[in-house]
């Protein structure tokens, strides 16, 4: 009898202990499963890790992509982090299988981490009208806008304009660079980009600029121009001599011109995507719902806020660096060495000689030339 009142009395006190231990570690186990973070050391170390700056790669990718991922992966080992071992994130809205990670870990020289996404990063907010957003990509569809009827486009979208910098695993560094599946990288890169967007103060960096489809935003300008006049605080304006502005508008503000970075391969500092300005200016236009009634991508977005709020020393052409992503490249011509030297392109196929790139306009609105940017050594 004394046995079974004192197990009585340890069962009392046990169970809600119990019960806690429970809950909580479930909760936290659904939080990891979310997040599906995974970490591998590297193969090997470089002389300069000592001084690597606090940076890594960014992919979102699925586990479909993983073969034309690891082609983009190998040039970038080849051509540039094999010295540096820098790490990769790839982030997905699914979890990635256990061959995914084996064979992108493979292929990294640094660590690498892997993430998937909460629904507040890929789903709907709940002011969107997801009846109307059907009915409006429908309709771009039927008109032949590109992607104008994909759903998973727009998620992708606001993802790259509004969260991939939030994501709990790039809150240990300080810059990122974007790689994508089946991209090339064409040419040498013999110094740290990202040392050098440390050392010039720099918050951005970009290798193509071109016109944006027009019939994909049509109300972005618009919708701009009324953040603009609700945050001017956030606004570096056109009578600043360092405003990037009259890069994407040629009439005092009034419209668009369309020109955008490219934003398949971009280097920018997380800190400028997390700052107040910036958000601002993307919960201002996610409110507005254009990413998902029109089809919003996240380079305008990108490029219209960088030319509001950055100043032009603090955006960097990357044109000694040969790039493919499909259908245009960059490869630079000047100086000769450079292209016959470091790189694999041709430069008589570079965006850049094209009417429709933005970059020459980047260069007058700078006062630059092509050579101002070259950073790479003979």
């Amino acid at each position: 009898m004394i046995t079974a009142h004192y197990g009585r009395i340890v069962m009392v006190i046990l169970l809600p202990i119990t019960l806690l231990f429970l809950l909580y570690y479930g909760y936290s186990g659904t939080r990891d499963n979310q997040l599906s973070t995974h970490k591998t050391t590297p193969k090997a170390e470089s002389n300069d890790n000592n001084n690597r700056e606090k940076a890594a790669f960014v992919v979102l990718a699925r586990n479909t992509d993983l073969f034309g991922l690891r082609e983009s992966m190998r040039m970038m080992e080849d051509r540039f982090n094999r010295k540096f071992n820098y790490p990769w994130v790839f982030l997905n809205d699914e979890p990635f299988d256990e061959k995914f990670k084996e064979w992108t870990t493979g292929i990294a020289s640094g660590e690498t981490y892997y993430g998937t996404l909460e629904h507040e990063m890929w789903g709907y907010p709940d002011w969107i009208d997801q009846e109307k957003a059907k009915k409006n990509r429908e309709k771009m569809e039927q008109d032949g806008i590109i992607y104008g009827g994909s759903e998973s486009y727009r998620h992708m979208c606001r993802f790259q304009s509004g969260f991939f910098f939030r994501h709990p695993l790039l809150d240990q560094f300080d810059y990122y660079w974007r790689v994508e599946p089946d991209v090339k990288f064409m040419c040498d890169v013999d110094y740290d980009p990202f040392k050098l967007m440390r050392e010039r103060d720099l918050k951005y960096g970009f290798a193509i600029s071109l016109r944006e489809y027009e019939s994909t935003i049509p109300t972005l300008w618009e919708t701009t121009k009324k953040f603009m006049e609700k945050y001017p605080q956030h606004i570096l304006p056109l009578n600043n001599s360092e405003s990037l502005l009259s890069w994407v508008t040629e009439d005092g503000g009034q419209s668009y011109n369309l020109c955008h970075f490219w934003s398949n391969f971009e280097i920018g500092s997380i800190a400028w995507l997390r700052s107040k300005p910036y958000l601002d200016y993307f919960n201002f236009l996610d409110k507005e719902g254009g990413f998902f009634y029109e089809r919003w991508g996240d380079a305008p977005v990108h490029s219209i806020a960088a030319a509001m709020m950055l100043k032009k020393s603090e955006v960097h052409y990357f044109y000694d660096m040969g790039y493919f992503h499909n259908p245009f490249s960059q490869c630079p011509s000047e100086p000769e060495w450079l292209p016959a030297e470091k790189c694999s392109c041709n430069p008589a196929d570079s965006l850049d000689k094209e009417y429709w790139s933005c970059s020459p306009r980047f260069l007058e609105v700078t006062g630059k030339s092509n050579r101002d940017f070259i950073i790479t050594e003979r």
